[in-house]
């Protein structure tokens, strides 16, 4: 997986992008959790099934290597 994600600070200003592309990791994982299915994903930004389960894998090992904070108590 790490093979398919790419953090160079010459592309897209250091933020990860799939392997050959200048495709934020970010901008694949907010599509799908804006509602876009993966063929949807798939067609309008030229991307293989491959290429989205490892932006889903990177992003949520990233997210599992965070330390989290409560963000509050609700009133």
């Amino acid at each position: 997986m790490r093979d398919s994600i790419v953090i160079d600070p010459g592309i897209c200003h250091g933020k990860p992008v799939l392997r050959g592309t200048r495709m934020p990791v970010s901008l694949v994982v907010g599509s799908l959790a804006g509602g876009m299915s993966f063929e949807e994903v798939e067609r309008e930004y030229s991307l293989t099934r491959a290429q989205i389960r490892a932006a889903l894998k990177f992003a949520g090992e990233l997210v599992e290597q965070e330390e989290h904070h409560p963000l509050g108590v609700p009133a």
